[in-house]
């Protein structure tokens, strides 16, 4: 049998990231775009979405909390992909990195893993978005039929004029007396990813623009609902009195408040912290990696982690977190103020803000795929670059379909739920690959150094491993199944068309 733990050696790594021409990415990225790229997609369905299911469902006020959690942990994996991606200037991200120290299985492994966590990643962005889309139009009197803005099954209710999920009911609501629709499918959703793909299709660096442009919407935006939110509160302490009491509700069961739900909490955010990863997966569009790509991860998450912290704190002074279970929180929380044009304008902007997050999102699953097919460990037509638009457009059309019918299919809890098991096991074999590397070749020049190794990459390892063990038994089942059918791929084609494998088998 092949050598599972074959490495790809670095040298041929660095001779890839070096190659120019018209089948080859463009280097047109700086290190502002980067970090705008990374808030682009942190700053999205985290934000606007999850801060009000996680505060519902698992740490109430504390979510803020959490979000310190996974920001700590997240700083610990950050640093080593910032290593990561200047020493290894490729499009893999993890991937990569597993396939230069733990071999071709384990990078097998993690590459299909990624595959998982970006397509689920840009659904669930795409269901948040919906929900935002859905209520600006409802606004202006534009109303969508419900059964095409849920996903099958899903009840929703006519209340004040919206059509809402039943979670999104005020409590002592008698749903009975409530017109009511099924949902069929999110067909809002389902064009939001479409439209997205269309824009990548087109290019990166008008990619990057669009990016940056709406960044600046959205942080305005984030910092409108701050201001208004924070005055409101300065102005009715006794709302946030109420609403923050107690700030660490009592547990009721595994991951239901207390201390255990602070944790859980976080590790059903971690989603939100994807988007330094996807910076690494822009690495062979950076115009000097070695420089700017610790800038773009480290800079990104400093500023969304502070930015995340603030609106959970406002949001859940604002409302009661067991009102914030539903897809629009933000919207929830701006809307306690009374202030008409500051609810249209946060609306605005998560619609315009999802839309990034949902474009960096398909930007990292393509060029994963991209990196995956150039070893050989995936089919071809996943590597073909656009003569044009210099862009892997085979895989953009393909995952852009396929991950167009996620949140039109299934409901954002789950989506997001399967983002955070891939995701953690991500960030796990980058902090395990760096240390390896230091043993293995520890003179290599490295334009930036984690400091503290080992310390910080075990500290990554064993707070990841900690947040995929208080995740659903679901999520672990599914992901698992997901593996094992990626495994199947790999037996029956991978070990065939692998690169590595044909230069072993020559040797």
């Amino acid at each position: 049998m092949a050598k599972l733990s074959a490495t790809k050696p670095i040298s041929v790594l660095l001779q890839e990231a070096e190659h120019v021409g018209e089948h080859t990415l463009k280097r047109v990225l700086g290190p502002f775009h980067l970090v705008m790229l990374g808030i682009g997609a942190i700053i999205g369905a985290g934000i606007f979405v999850l801060t009000g299911q996680a505060a519902a469902q698992h740490a109430g006020p504390a979510v803020a909390l959490s979000f310190v959690v996974a920001g700590v942990t997240c700083a610990l994996t950050a640093l080593c992909y910032a290593e990561f991606a200047s020493l290894i200037p490729i499009a893999g991200s993890a991937y990569t990195y597993g396939y230069a120290t733990l071999g071709e299985l384990v990078a097998w492994i993690i590459g299909w893993d990624l595959v998982l966590e970006y397509a689920f990643a840009a659904g669930t962005v795409a269901s948040g978005w919906s929900g935002y889309f859905v209520s600006l139009l409802d606004d202006f009197h534009i109303h969508i039929p419900p059964q095409l803005t849920a996903t099958y099954g899903n009840a929703m209710y006519l209340y004040q004029g919206h059509w809402v999920l039943r979670s999104a009911l005020p409590t002592g609501v008698d749903v009975s007396a409530l017109p009511h629709a099924m949902g069929i499918f999110n067909l809002v959703a389902f064009l939001a990813v479409l439209a997205m793909t269309a824009v990548l299709i087109v290019g990166i660096e008008e990619s990057a623009k669009f990016n940056t442009a709406i960044v600046a919407i959205k942080l305005s935006v984030v910092g409108i609902f701050l201001v208004i939110g924070a005055g409101f509160l300065l102005q009715h302490p006794h709302l946030a009195a109420a609403n923050w009491h107690p700030f660490i509700p009592p547990a009721q069961g595994p991951g239901r408040f207390g201390l255990g739900g602070i944790t859980a909490g976080a590790a059903s955010i971690f989603f939100a912290y994807i988007g330094f990863d996807a910076v690494s997966t822009a690495a062979q569009e950076a115009k000097n990696p070695r420089r700017d790509m610790p800038i773009g991860i480290l800079g990104s998450l400093v500023v969304c982690t502070v930015l995340y912290i603030l609106v959970a704190l406002v949001l859940t002074g604002l409302v009661s977190y067991h009102s914030l279970d539903v897809a629009d929180p933000v919207a929830v929380g701006i809307d306690a103020t009374g202030v008409r044009w500051g609810s249209i304008l946060v609306k605005l902007g998560a619609v315009f803000g999802l839309g990034t997050a949902m474009l960096v999102m398909l930007l990292g699953q393509s060029r994963i795929f991209l990196s995956m097919s150039r070893d050989g460990l995936i089919w071809k037509w996943a590597s073909k670059i656009h003569p044009r638009f210099r862009t892997p457009y085979v895989s953009n059309l393909v995952v852009g379909i396929a991950v167009a019918f996620m949140p039109a299919l299934l409901p954002i809890d789950r989506l997001s739920e399967l983002v955070n098991m891939g995701t953690l096991l991500a960030f796990a074999i980058v902090c395990a690959g760096v240390w390896i590397l230091r043993r293995k070749h520890p003179d290599m020049p490295r334009p930036f150094k984690t400091p503290l190794v080992p310390l910080v990459p075990i500290l990554g390892i064993l707070s990841a491993f900690y947040l995929i063990w208080v995740l659903p038994l679901l999520t672990k089942e599914i992901v698992v199944l997901w593996l094992l059918v990626g495994l199947v791929i790999y037996f029956t084609y991978s070990v065939k068309h692998s690169a590595v494998q044909k230069a072993l088998r020559n040797d």
